[in-house]
């Protein structure tokens, strides 16, 4: 009776195996060398960083095991660590929206108007530029610190100030130059997203809104064309908040490593302080777990908020 009951359970699993693997199988076969992929270059990345978080490493000796040490010193002892935390969560939370929402709105407006290739050509352009090239042309052109930089040379030329503003030496002008900068280089790949989108609004459900009472562009917006793009939403706020948590090319372009007392350094900065300059890797990959967890806790409240119901 027994052998019976697993011989039926056996063959019910062979069965139900063998129909999925007609349904799916050949879709995984598909993605099985981009699964191997992501397999090698990002999951088993992660699961090393987290296993040498508990050591110290210095990359001339084995990885020597220190428990918890690194998390107690990140938390306890290390004062930079949470002037970084400040850094990252202030500059994330003010670029990410600033840069998702203009991104849709000059993909808005150039929705709008005709010959739209040319202007989403023009604004899409810095975008094939690095961002380090940019941060480097801000920094010598516009932000200079002396006389001859943009920037100064316009405001003394109208009296609005006496003497050169030194834009990224100053806590107070630093994070909001990092920040214009970023926005400059990041804005455009959100803003393609946005057009593409734009364009697949079905035109039925504005001429059902002009019938029901809507009357300007605006109101379209708001009552159409935003409800209708709930998963573009998600996908560029979403990619918005994780690159700015991982941004630091920027920022060490253009106040160096570290920043002057730390004012726009962040916890990927912070990272990379360890890692390449003190060469301690495993504290190095405690502050990228923890990075990990806030990037992560991020994306899944983003996808709570902005999810579909469907």
């Amino acid at each position: 009776m027994a052998r019976a009951v697993v011989a039926e359970r056996t063959t019910v699993r062979r069965t139900g195996f063998t129909a999925f693997w007609r349904k799916w199988g050949v879709y995984y076969l598909m993605m099985f060398p981009w699964l191997l992929i992501f397999f090698i270059f990002t999951v088993i990345p992660v699961l090393a960083a987290f296993g040498l978080s508990f050591t110290y490493f210095d990359m001339l000796q084995p990885p020597r095991f220190l428990g918890a040490s690194n998390y107690r010193i990140l938390f306890v002892d290390d004062s930079i660590f949470y002037t970084t935390i400040r850094n990252t969560i202030y500059f994330a939370f003010i670029s990410g929206p600033l840069g998702f929402f203009l991104s849709f709105f000059f993909a808005w407006l150039i929705h709008q108007v005709r010959g739209r290739a040319l202007f989403a050509t023009a604004l899409y352009a810095p975008a094939m530029t690095s961002s380090i090239v940019l941060a480097i042309f801000f920094k010598q052109n516009l932000f200079s610190g002396d006389q001859y930089g943009i920037l100064n040379h316009f405001l003394l030329s109208l009296g609005v100030v006496q003497e050169p503003i030194i834009w990224l030496q100053n806590q107070g002008t630093l994070m909001p130059v990092v920040i214009l900068v970023s926005l400059w280089a990041s804005i455009n790949t959100g803003f393609l997203i946005w057009l593409a989108a734009l364009g697949s609004v079905s035109q039925e459900l504005y001429e059902a809104a002009r019938i029901d009472g809507i009357r300007n562009r605006f109101q379209e917006m708001w009552y159409v064309t935003l409800p209708s793009l709930k998963p573009q939403i998600l996908l560029t706020s979403v990619l918005a908040i994780v690159a700015a948590f991982g941004q630091y090319d920027i920022q060490q372009q253009l106040a160096g490593l570290p920043s002057p007392l730390y004012a726009v350094d962040t916890i990927v900065m912070h990272m990379l302080d360890y890692a390449f300059i003190r060469f301690e890797m495993g504290y190095a990959s405690a502050i990228a777990v923890i990075l990990f967890i806030v990037s992560f806790g991020c994306s899944r409240l983003l996808f709570r908020v902005f999810a579909s119901d469907d």
